[in-house]
Order: structure tokens, then sequence, then C-alpha cells
């Protein structure tokens, strides 16, 4: 059972999230937060599997939210999954940075919204191909901070290989049939560079691979 809380300023978008995913047997929606406080505060009572969280709210915004809960090692099977009505708006990229798993614009359509929330749960990649590429496009390739990078000296090569995929927005399987080798393979070399680079999942992981000029915004 997939255990989700739902993180948002707005009722009417918490009940119609609770419609869709109370339809569903493998998913429970354990508690509802009209703010980030409150948000994190049943986060830690009843350690979700995903937090659906509204990017902008009162008392603490999204971003915020996903960085208390990133850093809190009794949240660390918290997957934040940030909501936002603007597609790839300012804060996103900030999002991703602070520790988010992923997003979903909030006009989503019911089976893409679903599907999310399952991948979010299996820790996998939430990121899209074409999201990725617009994350890439309009955030990335902005000047890269200083002192990023830490870590990559530990890579092997299948793991870097790996990687640069990765932050192309290829899934494992995709990735496992461009390295001629299985799934499985490709999934311990992905987990193994989440590891070493301190990646809290897939989506730093693409963060972390620009930021670090592993991959270069051009080549995208």
């Amino acid at each position: 059972m997939i255990r989700v809380l739902l993180v948002d300023d707005q009722p009417l978008i918490r009940s119609g999230f609770r419609a869709l995913l109370d339809l569903e047997d493998d998913i429970e929606v354990v508690a509802e937060a009209a703010d980030g406080s409150e948000g994190l505060e049943l986060a830690k009572e009843h350690l979700p599997d995903v937090a659906l969280v509204d990017i902008q709210m009162p008392v603490i915004d999204g971003i915020d939210v996903t960085r208390r809960i990133a850093a809190d090692p009794a949240l660390a099977g918290v997957h934040v999954v940030i909501l936002t009505n603007y597609g790839l708006d300012e804060y996103v990229f900030d999002a991703l940075r602070a520790g988010a798993a992923g997003f979903l614009v909030k006009d989503v359509v019911p089976e893409d919204f679903l599907h999310a929330v399952r991948v979010a749960a299996r820790g996998d990649a939430l990121l899209a191909p074409s999201i990725t590429r617009k994350l890439i496009k309009q955030y990335v390739a902005q000047p890269l901070p200083t002192g990023t990078g830490t870590g990559l000296e530990e890579l092997t090569r299948r793991e870097r290989e790996a990687v640069v995929l990765v932050a192309q927005g290829l899934s494992n399987d995709e990735i496992a049939d461009r390295l001629v080798i299985s799934p499985l393979t490709a999934k311990t070399h992905i987990n193994r560079a989440m590891a070493k680079l301190h990646a809290r999942d897939r989506a730093q992981l693409v963060v972390l691979a620009y930021e670090s000029g592993l991959v270069a915004p051009r080549n995208a």
C-alpha cells in the first residue's frame, strides 16, 4: 500500500486529488495539510511514501518543506513531489535542488497523476524525458554554481556513463539497451552513483550531473 500525504492550501485541489487516490486499491491518503508547517508535522507523524506538496503555501513554502524533509534522516523514505500551477516556473529547479523527487502540474491528466505517485513511491525517475529536456533548456543551462561536483572522481566509467544517460532522460531499460547490459545492472550502476554523489534520488542525480559539468546543457 502506497501511503500519500497531501499538502496544499487549496481545499478544492486537495479534495480532487484525494478523490482520485481513494479510488485506487494500492494507494492510501494518510493525511492532509493546509500549509507547510502542518505538512512537516504530519510527515513526521505518518511517514508517508509520497508527499504531494504545493510549491507556494503560507507559513512554510513547498521548497522549504522539501529541504527540511530531505535533511531529516527520519524522513529518508518520504519522496516529495512538488505540485505547481505553472509547469516549469522559476521555483522548480530550486525544488529539485532542495531534494524533490520531481514535480507535477496541477492540471495533469488523472492517469499521469496516478502513474507519477506510483513511480515516486518506488524511488524511480519521475521526470519524463520531455520534462527533463525542458528543465535543462530553461534552468540547467544557467551558470553553474561553484564548488559542485564532489564525488565524481569516485565513479567508475560505467557509473559515469549511466549518470550521463539518466541526465538525458533515459529510463533504466533504455540505459541498459544503450550500454548493452541488463536493466538490473543498469539500476545497480545508477544506485551506486547516487550513493557516491549523495543524491537522494534520480531527480537530484540529474541536477548533480549538470551542475558538476559531467553533462553539458548544449549536448542535451
